[in-house]
């Protein structure tokens, strides 16, 4: 198998966009940053911070909240269906409990600027709870998923479906155990793809678990956590697919392990590693990455930006490094086969 190789660009930097436990969602060519902190326990805003991806030039704008929007919260997640970017609960308020917003997610439009709640259509029926450090993704058609995470106490294991067309939530089978926060998944070529997180007293690795929508099941593919023939264990990490020759990848990147005694208010030691696999031959290859470097991080976020001029590429942005500083860099990095 030929090497993957990577060419890492670093857009903009600034105080502003410094944060970590925050939201990356890619639009066009444009990031949508939300959320996070800049110091523990203490959420940024409610404003999105707006990145150009493009290599000519990275231009940021912050983007006041206008009407009713989301109070301002870390650890939450997102994922961009259609033309919107849905967010599914977090931590916030004095407390920094989970925000329990009883199964609503937001939705934010860009082409109109504007937040809307989206409650579920049988307000009686069961919903996820709410949760921080938890994943989400879609299927590209009309399916939101979202997973695992850290309810009030302890953490969870669960997969939950909520349809955008119906408004409807549905419970889904639980991923195999531990429970874990700072997981991550992926939807790539029908399946759902769950890795790494943090199950409370170590990072898990080793497993890459498969869930079939069809089938309403898991399955578990094994692979060597040693840093050689497959990506060590890891939490606050990404998974991400893409195309690369046509052929579907999940590229996996960066992350804490050993974390700190200081829980969410120190750092462990920070990851800096890229990994792809591909999905179709069950391989996975340390990408090689050539010029500067993003530095090792952890509670960061990212997304994939699809483009002519980029092809399939991720962006990253921001993030914990391992002296403890928030990263406020934005970075895409490049692979080819």
């Amino acid at each position: 198998m030929a090497p993957i190789t990577a060419k890492c660009t670093c857009l903009a930097s600034s105080a502003r966009l410094q944060r970590s436990s925050h939201t990356v969602s890619v639009i066009a060519n444009n990031a949508w940053i939300f959320g996070g902190e800049l110091h523990p326990r203490q959420p940024v805003d409610n404003q999105f911070d707006v990145v150009e991806l493009s290599k000519a030039s990275a231009a940021v704008q912050t983007i006041p909240a206008q009407g009713e929007a989301p109070t301002p919260r870390v650890g939450s997640a997102s994922t961009v269906l259609g033309d919107a970017i849905y967010f599914f609960s977090g931590r916030g308020g004095m407390a920094m409990a989970p925000i329990e917003e009883n199964g609503q997610l937001w939705s934010y439009k860009p082409s109109t600027s504007q937040w809307s709640l989206v409650s579920p259509a049988d307000v009686a029926a069961p919903y996820p709870a709410a949760r921080s450090y938890h994943a989400m993704t879609n299927n590209g058609n009309s399916t939101i998923y979202v997973h695992a995470g850290c309810p009030e106490s302890g953490r969870l294991s669960d997969l939950w479906s909520f349809d955008v067309n119906t408004r409807t939530w549905k419970s889904l089978a639980d991923a195999p155990n531990p429970p874990r926060g700072g997981t991550s998944i992926a939807y790539c070529a029908g399946k759902l793809y769950r890795m790494n997180g943090f199950d409370g007293k170590q990072e898990q690795g080793g497993n890459l678990d498969v869930y079939d929508p069809s089938q309403d099941s898991w399955s578990v593919v094994p692979y060597p956590a040693d840093g050689k023939n497959g990506p060590e264990a890891r939490s606050v990490s990404a998974l991400l697919p893409l195309q690369l020759d046509g052929k579907p990848f999940l590229v996996t990147l960066f992350g804490e392990r050993d974390p700190s005694s200081l829980g969410h208010a120190g750092a462990g030691k920070m990851l800096g590693d890229v990994w792809a696999y591909d999905v179709e031959l069950g391989i996975w290859s340390k990408v090689e990455a050539s010029g500067e470097l993003p530095p090792p991080r952890g509670w960061f976020d990212a997304d994939v930006v699809a483009d002519v001029e980029m092809k399939d590429a991720i962006v990253v942005h921001g993030g914990l490094a391992e002296d403890n500083s928030r990263l406020g860099d934005v970075w895409i990095i490049e692979l080819d086969a």
